[in-house]
């Protein structure tokens, strides 16, 4: 907040503004925004949700290997559609009614009311869809005789089906769904095999709901969703490590407060000769000091910040980090001659502070608190007793994390003394990422059209060439440049 740009010449429009970026040396972001691999910030949902919008998520390693790699797989199998349901109800033609209730239950559902139930010869997304059961084919079903009837009996069979092909765009399914009148539409593949289904509240809602997506998605060569994971730096993460990479993994993070260290280097050299396409972000630093040593070592990007995020009380604690902008400047100018792109993590609060990390050299930035609380992130709502929809949030330095095992990234899981250098607490309801992101995008165009920037490399040139001027300011320029002398005011951001 202590410093701000001066504005510059406008000769193109806000939309005219490319926000396109790496995220590491093969990864481009067209929205340059990740989620924090935090575990009540990033899993399965919320890297799906990012990577449709054209950033990223990174799925949090706070659990098992097995837990880590399915929200890998359930979100590289995703299609990256819009309207397209994420992990639907998928069972075998023999599963007994009361069966499919549980699970419905299970995912909290009401007694009743049933989501589509998509039916496979493997009851598992991937095998060959065989029919399809919706509200329709139970509700005058009396409930004591029909529960331990099979899913087989009252399905309706798939050759009474409209499906769609995988591999058609989002044109052709949105068609092919409106002329049949249905309520979804199944897309299978090779030998009828089940890829996903389209439906049509959800399509409607990211058509009408929220506004439309200012990035492409981000995908791999395959045209799957691009995922990423953190993992640390001990032995037993290299088997974490492959098990991610067996399910696809795009990027890993080293997660550590402090990754200028013998382990992530030996790390980093043991990605690069096991597995030599996977990209790998080191960090967290704040100094090219100790950004020389990890891109010596060979990382792909850097992830930048100690101490800044907003559950962070690592330099209260420790009495170590950095300013973050001062941080973020002088990690990139330095990491720039080496062509690795960083990460501003940590600090962001609002979307000018976004304009900001990137006019001062970050590639992307990363979010954690801004995306904690919406409907993608881990965890259930809670109804606080002043009434308030709320989500846990907790930083990954804090005791109630630790406990889990994110004791690791402090180098910590070995003493007998825990110091906790992070808080927990809750955070209101935000709603979706989606009607987030393209607000955020949408107001980055605007600062930077406003100081001149017609894209991220332009104004990383800009900058350079000592052509984007900036000054610190004030705790009364600060006062002065937010709202005040107002009696009352309801702070709408789109």
């Amino acid at each position: 907040d202590d410093i701000i740009f001066h504005p510059g010449h406008i000769d193109f429009a806000a939309h005219d503004v490319s926000l396109a970026s790496q995220l590491t040396k093969e990864i481009t972001l067209s929205v340059p925004i990740v989620s924090s691999p935090m575990d009540t910030v990033t899993g399965a949902e919320m890297a799906v949700a990012m990577a449709q919008q054209g950033g990223m998520g990174f799925i949090h390693y706070n659990n098992t290997v097995e837990e880590q790699a399915t929200a890998v797989r359930q979100a590289k199998r995703h299609l990256p559609l819009a309207g397209c349901q994420f992990e639907p109800l998928v069972v075998s033609a023999s599963t007994t009614l009361r069966e499919v209730e549980d699970a419905c239950e299970g995912l909290g559902l009401p007694a009743g009311k049933y989501p589509s139930v998509l039916v496979t010869d493997s009851g598992d997304l991937g095998g060959a869809l065989v029919g399809l059961v919706t509200t329709s084919d139970l509700d005058l079903l009396g409930a004591e005789a029909s529960s331990e009837r099979t899913v087989g009996e009252v399905m309706t069979p798939v050759a009474d089906l409209v499906t769609g092909k995988r591999g058609d765009g989002e044109s052709e399914l949105k068609a092919a769904l409106a002329s049949c009148k249905k309520g979804r539409l199944p897309v299978v593949g090779e030998g009828n095999a089940l890829a996903g289904v389209v439906e049509r509240s959800l399509l409607k809602d990211q058509l009408f709901k929220y506004p439309a997506p200012l990035g492409t998605p981000t995908t791999n060569a395959a045209g799957q969703l691009s995922v990423g994971c953190a993992v640390g730096t001990r032995e037993g993460d290299k088997v974490r490590l492959e098990a991610l990479v067996k399910e696809g993994v795009d990027a890993v993070i080293l997660d550590s407060s402090q990754g200028d260290s013998v382990y992530q280097l030996e790390m980093i050299k043991h990605i690069k000769k096991t597995f030599a396409g996977l990209q790998v972000i080191a960090g967290n630093v704040v100094t090219s000091r100790q950004a020389e040593s990890l891109i010596g070592a060979g990382a792909d990007a850097l992830r930048v910040g100690m101490g800044s995020g907003s559950i962070c009380t690592t330099q209260e604690v420790c009495a170590v980090g950095r300013g973050q902008a001062t941080a973020v400047y002088h990690t990139a100018k330095y990491a720039r001659v080496h062509g690795v792109p960083i990460i501003a993590d940590g600090g962001i609060q609002n979307s000018g502070h976004i304009t900001k990390a990137l006019a001062l050299g970050a590639s992307s930035v990363m979010c954690g608190s801004m995306f904690a609380g919406t409907a993608e992130a881990p965890g259930k709502y809670m109804i606080t007793e002043d009434g308030h929809r709320v989500k846990l949030y907790r930083g990954m330095g804090s005791l109630d994390a630790m406990k889990k095992g994110s004791s690791t990234r402090y180098l910590g899981e070995s003493q007998r003394i825990q110091i906790a250098q992070g808080v927990s607490g809750t955070v209101k309801d935000k709603g979706s990422i989606r009607n987030i992101l393209p607000f955020f995008a949408q107001a980055v165009k605007q600062g930077f059209q406003d100081f001149g920037g017609k894209s991220v490399k332009h104004t990383h040139d800009m900058l350079n060439a000592g052509e984007l001027r900036m000054e610190t300011r004030s705790g009364a320029a600060q006062t002065e440049g937010g709202v005040h002398d107002m009696h009352s005011y309801t702070k709408k951001r789109w």
